[in-house]
């Protein structure tokens, strides 16, 4: 605290409030307002959002549609949720007495922000909550799996396998393939298996593979080596055709997430900025009018 004096010899100290400029009751009810907006609309959008997804075949929106939806509305309840909690951490702040109008505007931007944080922090934990819930309902199901985990193992196992079991059969294919296609079953459907399992994980399958199971498929079914290569081909291409199916999923999964996350982070620095303003406009109006005491000289 600085002290000066003045020139007829009197000392002048400076005025300074004994209260703190941060007033915890409008920032707490600013925060409340903004909270039950927030889940009020969280709540209609996961009912408008559920409209959209349909069990039956033709009659759901794409997952990019359905992402971007929700991201946008998500950036609607942050912006709307953030103005109206700001506006009232303003309004219901008392008024300053002796204080500059931009330190009164700092403070009011300041309180709207700290109202927005507070119930952002509130929304990311509720919302966190409720996701470690649904882990516990999946836990159970993952539980009620376990017997078939071992299956899934021991089939890991034989998958590990693959390569050495491959190179096998490719060495000791006999000679006429067609009698020994029809004579076992087994060792023939087995070996179809892995040569497809193989080409899956090395992205084709040979031309000898190809002619290959198109003498199994003659022999099996009674075909021509022609008509056995076509379908074979045919075959090949429908699980290509699959493979390419997921991928494009998969992709529009990725930029759903990414395009969520993006907007995502764009609608809470807006919502601060939103909270903050509103705030300021609500102490601007709070301040419009005064209040004054009459009193008569004496």
């Amino acid at each position: 605290m600085s002290v000066s004096m003045t020139g007829s010899g009197e000392i002048a100290t400076p005025v300074e409030s004994s209260k703190s400029a941060m007033t915890w009751g409008p920032i707490f009810g600013g925060a409340a307002a903004a909270i039950g907006v927030t889940l009020i609309l969280l709540l209609l959008g996961s009912g408008v959002g559920l409209t959209m997804v349909s069990p039956w075949s033709g009659q759901s929106s794409s997952l990019g549609t359905v992402g971007l939806t929700a991201a946008i509305w998500l950036v609607v309840v942050q912006w709307l949720s953030s103005g109206l909690g700001g506006y009232i951490t303003g309004r219901l702040r008392t008024k300053w007495a002796a204080v500059h109008t931009d330190e009164v505007f700092f403070r009011d931007t300041a309180h709207g922000f700290i109202s927005w944080a507070l119930a952002t922090i509130f929304v990311a934990g509720f919302l966190a909550s409720s996701l470690t819930s649904l882990a516990g309902a999946g836990a159970q199901a993952v539980g009620s799996a376990a017997s078939a985990a071992g299956t899934a193992a021991s089939s890991a196992a034989s998958t590990a396998d693959l390569p050495t079991a491959y190179f096998t059969d490719a060495l000791l294919r006999p000679e006429q393939a067609r009698t020994g296609a029809t004579s076992d079953d087994a060792a023939a459907t087995a070996q179809v298996s892995r040569i497809l399992l193989n080409g899956a994980a090395a992205g084709q399958i040979p031309d000898d593979d190809k002619a290959y199971l198109a003498t199994i498929v003659s022999a099996r079914t009674g075909l021509s080596e022609a008509d056995a290569r076509t379908r074979v081909d045919t075959v090949l291409k429908r699980i290509e055709d699959a493979k390419v199916a997921a991928q494009k999923a998969t992709d529009e999964a990725r930029k759903a997430a990414s395009t969520t996350a993006l907007l995502g982070s764009l609608s809470l620095l807006i919502g601060a900025f939103i909270a903050a303003a509103a705030a300021a406009f609500g102490g601007s109006q709070r301040d419009e009018e005064e209040d004054l005491i009459v009193t008569s000289r004496t």
